[in-house]
């Protein structure tokens, strides 16, 4: 919180004015973060079918996201463990929409492809791929959200399209 202070310039006491604890502001923010990523996504998979590009439409909504917001993304990697009971739970059931979200876009690319793989591996990793983005990204020398979205949409797609045939062994 004193961090948060100095850097908004707003006094200590300021702060604990309009947030009654350093929780509570994580949960805020955690919450608007899940929140506006699960609508704005629903909204931009209205009225699209195919699933590959749904999919895309999913790792561009995430990576815009998090390329615009990037305090958030660095409290939600390493903040996310912080929150308790009420607060915990809250979060964890928009999280866990997002996840079933992708989980079900996966599930249909893989019937509408007749493709083999894990599901929970392919999205897991997805996420993998997306949200340390932060530590690396530097928009002075890397794609904007909607070419990295491409890139990474290309290397994911290509690896659960390619190597998914086949394999039940979990290799």
């Amino acid at each position: 919180m004193r961090d948060l202070s100095r850097a908004s310039g707003m006094s200590l006491a300021g702060l604990y004015y309009y947030f009654e604890s350093k929780e509570r502001l994580l949960f805020l923010i955690q919450k608007h973060t899940f929140t506006t990523i699960v609508q704005r996504l629903k909204e931009r998979l209205q009225g699209v079918s195919d699933p590959e590009q749904q999919i895309r439409i999913f790792i561009l909504n995430h990576l815009e996201y998090f390329l615009a917001n990037p305090a958030a993304m660095k409290v939600l990697s390493h903040e996310a463990k912080a929150l308790k009971d009420g607060f915990a739970a809250e979060v964890a059931a928009i999280k866990r929409e997002y996840y079933k979200i992708c989980v079900g876009l996966l599930n249909e690319l893989k019937r509408d492809r007749r493709l083999e793989f894990s599901t929970r591996v392919a999205v897991l990793s997805l996420f993998g791929m997306m949200n340390w983005i932060y530590t690396w990204h530097n928009p002075r020398v890397d794609a904007d959200a909607e070419q990295l979205a491409r890139n990474m949409g290309d290397i994911f797609l290509c690896g659960v399209m390619a190597g998914g045939k086949g394999r039940r062994d979990g290799r």
